[in-house]
């Protein structure tokens, strides 16, 4: 069964969810699965990947407000604090999230469904480059 990989790089403006479908629907096109799936991996401890809502900026906007309320940056409890009130919250969202989405590819297209688009949730407000492994196998 073939296997098809490639490395991403995203620079996100700040934190929220970055729509990063358009980069992982090139990925899937230049393997030539035409059947199979579609693993995305991001390399880091303060940001995820979701599958969301694309149509309807609105439902974005309520999860991001929903995880700053889960973890609030300058909570007084938290003691990994070195890199920035924000790193212990970024942390903190990244674990209730996922690092990792795995979509089905058919007919060599990822089959999302029609609302659905894959994000980068940047949790950080001073991100870095965030580095993506993706992932493509099938026939």
């Amino acid at each position: 069964m073939p296997h098809h990989q490639e490395l991403l790089a995203f620079t996100p403006s700040g934190p929220g969810l970055h729509e990063i479908t358009p980069a992982v629907r090139r990925v899937v096109e230049r393997s030539g699965v035409a059947c199979g799936l579609c693993t995305l991996f991001v390399q880091h401890t303060s940001a995820s990947l979701l599958l969301q809502e694309n149509a309807d900026p609105s439902a974005r906007h309520d999860l991001e407000r929903f995880y700053a309320r889960l973890a609030p940056e300058g909570d007084p409890r938290y003691t990994h604090v070195a890199e920035g009130p924000d790193d212990m919250p970024a942390h903190l969202r990244s674990a209730l999230s996922r690092t990792s989405e795995t979509v089905p590819i058919r007919d060599g297209r990822l089959a999302l469904g029609t609302w659905q688009g894959i994000y980068l949730f940047e949790h950080r407000r001073r991100p870095g480059t965030r580095r993506l492994i993706v992932h493509v196998w099938g026939e």
